[in-house]
Formats: C-alpha cells, sequence, structure tokens
C-alpha cells in the first residue's frame, strides 16, 4: 500500500500511474452474493452447468460486480492521510473490454489523472480526484475493466 501523507503530496503525480493493488479472487460465491444483492440472476453468472455451454466455457462475473470492487481496490491500494472523509462522486467513463471467469484474480491500476481544489465544505478543505482505474485479469492481455472514478477528499 502507498501512503500520502494530505491530497497536496498528490499534486506531483499527477498524470502518473501511482499504484497497482493486490490480487483478489473472484469466486462464484462472490458472484452469487452480488447477484442475490441486484436481482441479476443471469444464467451466464450464477449456473456454473448451463454457463459451460455458453460463450465463455463457464460462469463470468457480471460486469457491475467488477466496478462495485473499486472502492475496494482503491483502499487496499493507497491511503490518503491527513484527510476527514472521502466520496464517490461519480464516473466519467467505463468499459469492459474482457470478461471476468469465476475463480480468477483481478487487481487495478491507478492513474490520477487530476486534481482540482474545491470550496471548503462545513469547514473542511476538498479536493476532486480523477482516476483512471483499470482492473486487470491475471494472465489475461486486455484489461477487464476502465473506468475514470471521480472521488472528493475532505479534510
Amino acid at each position: 500500500m502507498r501512503t500520502f501523507e494530505s491530497v497536496k503530496d498528490l499534486e506531483a503525480i499527477v498524470g502518473d500511474e501511482i499504484i497497482v493493488g493486490e490480487w483478489i479472487v473472484i469466486d462464484q460465491q462472490r458472484v452469487d452474493r452480488f447477484a442475490e444483492a441486484t436481482d441479476d440472476r443471469q444464467w451466464i453468472h450464477i449456473d456454473p452447468e448451463r454457463a459451460k455451454q455458453g460463450p465463455f466455457g463457464g460462469p463470468i462475473a457480471h460486469g457491475f460486480l467488477t466496478l462495485s470492487l473499486l472502492p475496494h481496490l482503491m483502499a487496499e491500494a493507497f491511503a490518503i492521510r491527513n484527510t476527514a472523509m472521502g466520496v464517490n462522486y461519480g464516473l466519467n467513463k467505463v468499459r469492459f473490454p474482457a470478461p471476468v471467469p469465476v475463480g480468477s484474480r483481478v487487481r487495478a491500476r491507478f492513474r490520477l489523472l487530476s486534481l482540482e481544489h474545491l470550496p471548503p465544505q462545513m469547514g473542511h478543505p476538498g479536493a476532486q480526484l480523477v482516476w483512471e482505474a483499470t482492473i486487470e485479469r491475471e494472465g489475461s492481455d486486455k484489461p477487464v475493466c476502465v473506468a475514470e472514478s471521480v472521488t472528493r477528499r475532505y479534510g
């Protein structure tokens, strides 16, 4: 994990890839829990026997499951001290160039695209950060998700 003392420390690395996170396993239990939470129970995700006959030769994770891992992948990859909180502000772009077969390991690479200082909120200075997040699958040449994640940090 990479640690930054403050948002100000990030100013020097805008445009740079700053971190590559740890691998996490996408198992069938995780996929099934996501299907239950979102009511997205398409067979390609939750029926391993039927999915063997499908286009990917087995079950795959939901694209939105992969995307939903961004906060966790960020938290495991880096920390920004001297801030009171961080919030997800939205997404600019999202693509899923390749599937995530169940049993795969994924990790994320983060590049800080921009940093904009914001007016204080309730007395706390703020900054808006735009991150390019590239989630890759172990053993694959193509990323499984590429997203521009917009976060805000308040000190």
